[in-house]
C-alpha cells in the first residue's frame, strides 16, 4: 500500500449472525403491537365485509369501477388465495372484470390498513412512492387485464 492507496479501516460494529439476530428481534419487538393492531383489523375486516356488500358499491361504469376496486381493495388487505375466492364470488353476482381485477390487484399490492407499520419499517417517503406507483399501475393492469381477457375470450 506503499503507492497512497487509502487503508481499509475496519467497522467497529460487531458482525456475525448472532448480533444481527438480535437486532432483528429488538426491532421485531417494536413492532409486534402494531402487527397485532393490523392483523385484527384484516380479520375483522374479512368477517364484516361479505361479497355481497362488495359488489353492491360498483356502478358498472368501467373508470369508476377500476377506481372503486382499487381503493376497496387496498382498503380491504388479504392474502392472494382469499382475493382468487372473493374474485370468483364478485364475478358470479355480475361486477365487472374491470373492478374485480382491479380489487384483486390493490388487495395484494395496496395496503391502506398496513401504512403505519410500513411506514416505521421502510420510511415514510418510499412507502408514499411505492403505494402511489401501486395505485396507478394496479388501475392499468387492471384495464390491460380486462381487455386482453375480452380479446381471448
Amino acid at each position: 500500500m506503499a503507492d497512497g492507496a487509502p487503508k481499509h479501516q475496519p467497522d467497529s460494529r460487531p458482525r456475525g449472525f448472532v448480533p444481527e439476530l438480535k437486532r432483528s428481534a429488538i426491532s421485531f419487538a417494536a413492532m409486534l403491537p402494531m402487527l397485532l393492531g393490523i392483523i385484527a383489523l384484516v380479520g375483522l375486516f374479512q368477517t364484516i365485509v361479505t361479497p355481497r356488500m362488495l359488489a353492491s358499491i360498483f356502478q358498472g361504469n368501467a373508470f369508476i369501477d377500476t377506481l372503486i376496486g382499487t381503493l376497496s381493495g387496498a382498503a380491504a388487505l388479504g392474502t392472494p388465495v382469499i382475493s382468487y375466492l372473493l374474485g370468483g364470488e364478485l364475478l358470479a353476482q355480475g361486477v365487472s372484470m374491470y373492478a374485480v381485477s382491479a380489487f384483486m390487484l390493490a388487495w395484494v399490492t395496496l395496503g391502506f390498513t398496513q401504512l403505519p407499520i410500513e411506514i416505521e419499517a421502510l420510511g415514510s417517503r418510499f412507502t408514499l412512492q411505492r403505494n402511489l406507483l401501486a395505485f396507478f399501475f394496479t388501475m392499468a393492469v387492471a384495464v390491460l387485464t380486462t381487455i386482453t381477457v375480452g380479446l381471448l375470450l
